[in-house]
């Protein structure tokens, strides 16, 4: 089994399923001759051609409203984004177009596309290369939101979310793309939308993170775990819909959590998650909830590692929800 990046997974995801569905396009500015930003979508045009790989003007709007009209005409598109940040000429293609069809149609008409793009801080890349906006997408209603951590989780959801007969924002997060390496299989396989995983099993504390931020999450628990504290992480995957019983689960178990993520606190994904807990599981918190976030800032570039909600920001919360006594 070959060792991949989040790239060569994200690659091998796209190519599989190119291969095996001839209604599976890509298109997107710079994805063809040069291979995305990034380099995701390399080999792809070699391999498939300018019918399949399609480059397209620096118009967001327009390429989103491209793939719209693939997706109703039959064909299953994978439009890039270049950066989350540049979504947003697009945002109303999105929300008022592309997650209202099922809806609007009484279900006769789907819209089958998974809008890739690369998300998060971590690379230097300031405050229009770095923001995470994935709450934005989940309010509204049509929308599923994908964001791994991994490469193995990377290829199992994005085949998933390819055949998935709705829409779906996969959010990639970047500052892992080449960092983490892992045993891949090359054969298509999938890991089913809407279901976190228990990545570290633990007594005292939960931790919900997902993307780059999980692996801030395990580094904490690591760290506390030195001082006798045992703590559960949860890796989310899937935003919404979200696996809240697997959270709920947890947290009967260990009465204390808190929840990681890079986004803003402010009306971020976290203070939902929080409320859900509450409804469901009020009774089991033995302390308050808490949410390790970013800022509510614009992203800066000089203060970038000091925005992140980082380990050293990660294990004193875990500490105080832990010696927490009401």
């Amino acid at each position: 089994m070959p060792q991949m990046n989040l790239v060569q997974a994200v690659n091998s995801a796209l190519r599989s399923e190119m291969r095996v569905n001839d209604d599976v396009i890509v298109l997107g500015e710079d994805v063809g001759k040069v291979g995305g930003v990034f380099r995701v979508t390399q080999g792809l045009f070699d391999e498939f051609g300018e019918d399949r790989v399609i480059d397209t003007p620096l118009a967001e709007g327009g390429i989103i409203g491209a793939a719209i009209g693939m997706a109703l005409y039959g064909l299953r598109p994978v439009p890039e984004i270049q950066f989350a940040d540049f979504i947003f000429p697009a945002f109303d293609q999105i929300v008022s177009e592309a997650a209202k069809f099922r809806y609007r149609s009484g279900g006769e008409y789907t819209c089958p596309m998974v809008i890739r793009t690369p998300v998060g801080g971590g690379i230097r890349g300031g405050h229009y290369h770095s923001q995470s906006p994935e709450s934005l997408f989940i309010h509204t209603a049509g929308l599923k939101v994908v964001c791994p951590s991994n490469p193995y989780d990377a290829k199992g959801l994005l085949t998933s979310a390819i055949r998935d007969d709705d829409p779906v924002l996969f959010f990639e997060p970047k500052r892992v793309y080449r960092a983490v390496k892992m045993d891949v299989p090359e054969e298509e396989y999938t890991i089913p939308i809407g279901k976190a995983k228990v990545v570290r099993e633990g007594e005292d504390v939960t931790v919900v993170a997902w993307g780059a931020m999980l692996f801030e999450a395990l580094s904490s628990a690591d760290e506390v775990a030195e001082q006798n504290v045992s703590a559960e992480v949860i890796d989310l995957r899937t935003l919404w819909p979200v696996d809240i019983d697997t959270i709920v689960e947890s947290v009967k178990k260990t009465g204390r959590l808190v929840i990681v993520h890079e986004a803003p606190k402010a009306c971020g994904f976290g203070a939902e998650l929080l409320s859900m807990v509450t409804e469901k599981a009020f009774v089991h918190l033995e302390a308050p909830p808490v949410r390790v976030t970013g800022w509510d800032t614009p992203f800066p570039y000089t203060l970038e590692m000091e925005y992140l909600p980082l380990q050293h920001r990660i294990t004193p919360a875990l500490l105080e929800t832990v010696k927490y006594v009401p």
